[in-house]
Formats: C-alpha cells, sequence, structure tokens
C-alpha cells in the first residue's frame, strides 16, 4: 500500500441543506450540525487516502473523537481539513481532522480513524 503518514486534503463547503440544525426549533436560527461537520470530516478523509488504495479496497470510518467548539451560520463557507496522522498494519489509519470558517476559525477538530477493507461485492 502507498498509504504514508503526512499528506493532507482539504475540502470547501456552504454551510447549508443536510448538514443544518435548528436543535429542534430551540434556536430560531439554523446552523452547522455536529453529524454535518463530522460527515465532512469523514468525507474528506476517505476522499484523501482513496487514491492511494489497491483496486477493491476502500475506508470505512471507525472511530470519531471531536469537539465543536463554534457555531457556523447557514450559509457559512467552511473548509474541512484532514491530515493522515498514523498507518498501522497497512489497514489502520489515524487522521488529525479540523473545520474552520472561511476566515480561519476553528468550528471544530479532533482525531478520526478509519479501516481500509475489501470493497468487492
Amino acid at each position: 500500500m502507498a498509504l504514508e503518514a503526512g499528506i493532507e486534503a482539504t475540502h470547501e463547503f456552504d454551510v447549508d441543506g443536510r448538514l443544518l440544525t435548528d436543535v429542534g426549533g430551540t434556536l430560531g436560527f439554523t446552523v452547522l450540525s455536529t453529524p454535518g461537520m463530522i460527515a465532512m470530516m469523514e468525507r474528506t478523509a476517505a476522499m484523501l487516502v482513496y487514491p492511494h488504495l489497491p483496486p477493491g479496497k476502500a475506508t470505512v470510518g471507525f472511530e470519531v473523537c471531536v469537539k465543536h467548539v463554534r457555531a457556523a451560520p447557514e450559509g457559512a463557507r467552511c473548509l474541512a481539513r484532514v491530515r493522515l496522522r498514523e498507518v498501522r498494519e497497512e489497514r489502520k489509519l489515524r487522521f488529525d481532522v479540523e473545520v474552520v470558517d472561511i476566515d480561519g476559525a476553528t468550528i471544530g477538530l479532533g482525531t478520526h480513524e478509519r479501516r481500509v477493507i475489501d470493497a468487492r461485492a
């Protein structure tokens, strides 16, 4: 496998649609939901490593440990940033993950683990 620690990726996205929550109507406005933030982190990690995997392989999420530290309002432009921190046993991948707004303010950060699996049907 050609995966090595240190590779990085970013994915720019708009805070809208399925990424939003109003916390069951308690806010009176909509913001980036924690599940939406995590989805952008996971997507970016998966897309970073996919081109480096052998044919017939893919990754699945295994663990997420993040803090959601700031709100991102509906319509905000954000960046998901991921860095492959560690590769173990050629199948265990640990990432540093972060979402920032367009001005660089941290929205959320933490770690994410993925596992390489056989994706052949």
